[in-house]
């Protein structure tokens, strides 16, 4: 199922409108009023991790920081605060991409809950500052939702990449 470095699945590039609209439903997903529960992921942060380690040329911290400021707007945080950690979880992904992308389904999701758990300790650190009652320990199963979310969403969102192209009984892949 997943391409590694022993696999010899060759994936079909990813088509931008697909990133776009992912990113998109993503973000519709976290305007749901079951976000605030606290056993959901955050949607948005999990899906630009995943992009950000897949296409990290495509989707980085500018594609991070306009999501979190749409998220705190539609949040009604405080400005910046998705935006910030969305930035960080972003670049962080991408600079791990290369090393992350060597592992299997399993160990990548332990690479990724570092950086799930970045966004949420940035979200909860700049929610404080200012004064706000502290959350309890429950704030932090979202990431560890997320990580086991990690092969579902892998598999969906590479799903249209598996396609050929056009339909050709002698062709092997």
């Amino acid at each position: 199922m997943q391409p590694t470095f022993s696999s010899s699945r060759i994936l079909l590039p990813v088509r931008p409108w697909f990133i776009v609209f992912s990113l998109l439903a993503a973000l519709v997903l976290n305007f749901l009023p079951t976000s605030a529960w606290p056993w959901v992921p955050d949607w948005v942060a999990l899906v630009l991790v995943f992009w950000s380690i897949r296409e990290p040329r495509r989707v980085g911290m500018g594609a991070g920081f306009l999501l979190g400021v749409a998220m705190d707007v539609a949040d009604v945080s405080l400005l910046g605060q998705h935006a910030l950690a969305y930035v960080l979880a972003s670049y962080g992904a991408a600079y791990l991409s290369r090393r992350i992308l060597w592992f299997p389904l399993l160990q990548q999701a332990l690479h990724v809950l570092p950086l799930l758990l970045l966004i949420q300790l940035v979200q909860f650190g700049v929610r404080v500052m200012p004064g706000a009652s502290l959350p309890g320990l429950d704030y932090f199963i979202g990431p560890l939702v997320g990580v086991c979310l990690w092969w579902p969403l892998t598999f969906i969102l590479l799903l249209p990449q598996y396609q050929p192209v056009s339909r050709d009984a002698n062709r092997p892949i």
